[in-house]
């Protein structure tokens, strides 16, 4: 029952925080024409640590309880406040390219674009 509760708290929190992003989130604007593609590198995006604060949320659902474990496979769930933003930032991509395997946090990384992803590694940067 326990476990159900906590999956249930978790999906509420994830549906709230992604509801209060589409209300924030800014019109589309039309698409600029690309310049051509060996004219341009390709950039890191620059990531925001206050945006990324509440992208982050629900990564405390696992990350921010000390010692906590997942019921199924039993593993430490690591600790990823105060880690650099290049080593999250690989992190998200790499699971979302699916060459690091989790599923939870694959379907996770999946969800964001790359500032997204930016901006959550700058957030979590800042903790400790």
């Amino acid at each position: 029952m326990m476990r159900l509760l906590t999956i249930a708290a978790c999906f509420a929190l994830t549906t709230v925080a992604f509801a209060t992003m589409a209300q924030d989130a800014p019109a589309p604007e039309a698409t600029p024409v690309a310049a051509p593609a060996a004219a341009t590198a390709p950039v890191a995006a620059k990531g925001n640590a206050e945006a990324g604060r509440a992208l982050a949320y629900t990564c405390m659902g696992c990350h921010g309880i000390t010692g906590y474990k997942n019921a199924y496979p039993n593993f430490h769930v690591p600790r990823i406040g105060g880690q650099s933003p290049e080593y999250l930032g690989n992190a998200l991509h790499e699971y979302r390219k699916g060459s690091r395997k989790h599923p939870t946090m694959q379907a996770q990384a999946q969800s964001f674009s790359d500032q997204q992803i930016a901006d959550i590694a700058a957030f979590l940067s800042t903790l400790k």
